[in-house]
C-alpha cells in the first residue's frame, strides 16, 4: 500500500515525468553543491536516462571513473542511498552514471572532436557547477574557470540545438549595487560596459583588456611575486567595474558570455546566495569543507576573532544546499519542458525569511555558551570572549591602533631570543585576513529576491513542492544555526582533534 502511494505521488509529479529517460551532463561533482545535486537526482529521479559526469583526472586517479569511484562515490553524501538499498545504488552507478575524463576549460573538454560531437548528441541537458570559488584567486585562473571555459559549454550546445544549458552562478554577481536585487541581468556598479539590445553586456573588449594586463604582469614578475600580483590585479579590476572580489566579477562575466553565445536557446542561470549545510537532505547538516560563514565561525570557536567588520542589522543571506539542489532540478525540468528561453532564478532567503548578521552572531554565541561540549571538533573549550560586529571605520581604527604596539613588542621579543610569534598578533592578523576576504558580505546593503523561483515552484504544483522544496520560509533560523548547521560542521567538515599530552607520551614510550 505504501509503495502504491509513492507511485501515485511520483506519477503526478511534473518534474519526475519530465526528467524520466533524460540524459544529463554535470560538471563540478568533485565540489560540495555538485555532489548534492548528483545525490538528489539519483535518489529522487530513479528513472532518469543517464547521468554523465565530466571529471578531470589527477595524479592518483588519472581517469574519470577511477576518481569517481574513489573520491566521489565514497562520500558520506551517499550514505542515505546506501543505507536504503546498497545493491540498487551500486547497480545505478554501474549502469547509469557515465564518467567522462575531461577538463571543462579545454576545447572539446580535451576529449577530441569526434568524442565531443558524440557526447553532445547523446545529451538532453548540461548542468555546469564547475567554478573557482576562491574570492582572491589569481585573475588568469578565475577568468579561465569562471568565464572563458563557458565558451566550451556553449560550443557543446551548438552541436545539439535541443540541449538545455543550466549555469550555476551566484547572487553576488550583484557586486556593489545596493537595494533590492531581482532575478534579472545585473548592471555593473562601476565603470561603464556596453550593453546589447538583447539585455546582456558586451564583454569581448573587456576580456581582451584583462588578458593584456595579465600578459603584462606575467612579463614582469615570476614565482610567488607573480601570484600575488595577479591576485592584486584581479581585485583592482573587480573593484574598478563594481565588484568586491575576483570570484564575483568573473562569474558575472561568465553570465554575459553565455547569454550572448546562447541567445535564443535554452539557458537557465541559477544564482544561489551563501550556500551552507543541508536543511533536510540527504541528512540535516550535511556539508563538505568550510564555507563562507564557517571560516568566521571557526575563527570565533578557536578564539582567534572577537571583533569583525559588519552591520548587525544587515541581512546575511544564507541558503541550505538542498534547497539550491532542488532549485536546479526544478528549473532543469522547466527548461526541458519549455525550451528556447533564457531564465534567471535566485535561490536565497533574504527577501522571504531574513536573518540579520546580529541574529546570526547571537545564535552562534548562545549555542557555544550552552552546548559547546557537544561540538568537540569545533570548540576546544567554551569561548570566553565575545564576538562583536562593528562598522568598518571603527574596525580599521581599532585594528591599526592595536597592531602597531603588538608588532613592536613582537620584534623586541624576537631580538631577545623568543622565536615564537606573539599569539595576540597572530590572532589580529587572522582577523584582518578574514575581514579582507569576507568583510563585504557581513555589511550588506542589498536584499536578494526570488519571486520568479517561488512562482516556478507554485507552477509545478503541490507534489513537486514537497519533492523539491525551495522556499526559505521553512527555515527556523534558531534551530538551523544552533542545532543543524553547527552539528553538521562538527560531524562532516571538521576532523577529529589530535590531543597530545605529556602523560600520554610517557605512556607510549613506556609501552614501546
Amino acid at each position: 500500500m505504501a509503495n502504491q502511494q509513492v507511485n501515485q505521488k511520483e506519477s503526478s509529479s511534473k518534474v519526475l515525468g519530465q526528467l524520466r529517460g533524460k540524459r544529463v551532463l554535470i560538471t563540478g561533482t568533485t565540489g560540495f553543491l555538485g555532489k548534492v545535486v548528483l545525490e538528489k537526482l539519483i535518489r529522487s529521479v530513479p528513472d532518469i536516462g543517464g547521468i554523465y559526469l565530466l571529471i578531470r583526472g589527477n595524479k592518483r586517479h588519472p581517469d574519470a571513473r577511477s576518481r569517481f569511484d574513489n573520491e566521489i562515490a565514497t562520500s558520506s553524501v551517499f550514505d542515505r542511498l546506501r543505507s536504503v538499498d546498497a545493491d540498487w545504488f551500486e547497480t545505478f552507478l554501474e549502469e547509469r552514471v557515465h564518467c567522462i575524463t575531461g577538463e571543462v576549460t579545454e576545447p572539446c573538454f580535451g576529449m577530441g572532436e569526434d568524442a565531443w560531437q558524440k557526447l553532445a548528441g547523446e545529451l538532453d541537458a548540461v548542468i555546469n557547477s564547475a567554478a573557482s570559488v576562491n574570492f582572491r584567486e589569481e585573475l588568469d585562473k578565475a577568468l579561465t574557470i569562471n568565464t572563458l571555459c563557458l565558451e566550451n559549454i556553449a560550443g557543446l550546445a551548438r552541436q545539439n540545438a535541443e540541449l538545455a544549458v543550466l549555469q550555476v552562478s551566484t547572487c553576488y554577481v550583484n557586486g556593489m549595487n545596493s537595494g533590492p536585487v531581482t532575478e534579472s541581468v545585473i548592471k555593473p556598479a562601476g565603470e561603464s560596459i556596453p550593453r546589447s539590445s538583447e539585455g546582456y553586456y558586451e564583454i569581448e573588449e573587456l576580456v581582451q583588456l584583462l588578458q593584456d594586463k595579465i600578459a603584462d604582469v606575467r612579463a614582469r614578475y615570476s614565482g610567488k611575486t607573480l601570484e600575488k600580483k595577479l591576485v592584486d590585479l584581479g581585485i583592482r579590476e573587480a573593484n574598478r567595474y563594481g565588484w568586491s572580489d575576483t570570484y564575483t566579477f568573473t562569474k558575472w562575466l561568465g553570465e554575459q558570455l553565455l547569454m550572448k553565445a546562447l541567445n535564443g536557446r535554452s539557458l537557465t542561470i541559477v544564482r544561489p546566495s551563501i550556500i551552507e549545510s543541508a536543511l533536510e537532505e540527504p541528512v540535516p547538516g550535511w556539508i563538505e569543507g568550510v564555507k563562507v560563514a564557517d571560516a568566521i565561525i571557526l575563527a570565533y570557536a578557536r578564539e582567534k576573532v572577537t571583533l569583525f567588520p559588519g552591520k548587525r542589522s544587515g541581512v546575511i543571506d544564507v541558503i541550505p544546499v538542498d534547497l539550491v539542489a532542488n532549485a536546479i532540478v526544478l528549473s532543469l525540468s522547466e527548461a526541458l519542458a519549455e525550451p528556447g528561453r533564457r531564465r534567471i532564478y535566485q535561490c536565497c532567503s533574504g527577501s522571504s525569511n531574513p536573518v540579520s548578521l546580529g541574529q546570526f552572531i547571537d545564535h552562534l554565541m548562545a549555542e557555544s555558551k550552552a552546548n559547546y561540549a557537544a561540538y568537540d571538533h569545533l570548540f576546544y573549550r567554551q569561548p570566553s570572549k565575545p564576538f562583536i560586529a562593528v562598522n568598518r571605520t571603527l574596525f580599521d581604527l581599532v585594528v591599526s591602533g592595536v597592531r602597531l604596539p603588538l608588532s613592536v613588542t613582537d620584534k623586541v621579543l624576537k631580538l631577545l631570543g623568543n622565536s615564537r610569534d606573539l599569539k595576540m598578533l597572530k590572532n589580529l592578523d587572522t582577523t584582518q585576513s578574514l575581514a579582507t576576504i569576507f568583510g563585504f558580505y557581513t555589511a550588506p546593503d542589498y536584499v536578494f529576491h526570488n519571486d520568479e523561483l517561488q512562482a516556478l515552484s507554485a507552477r509545478m504544483g503541490e507534489v513537486d513542492k514537497g519533492l523539491f522544496p525551495v522556499d526559505a520560509r521553512q527555515i527556523d533560523w534558531e534551530v538551523y544555526l544552533r542545532k543543524i548547521h553547527l552539528a553538521g560542521l562538527n560531524r562532516y567538515a571538521l576532523k577529529e582533534r589530535k590531543v597530545y599530552s605529556l602523560r600520554a607520551t610517557k605512556q607510549r614510550k613506556k609501552a614501546a
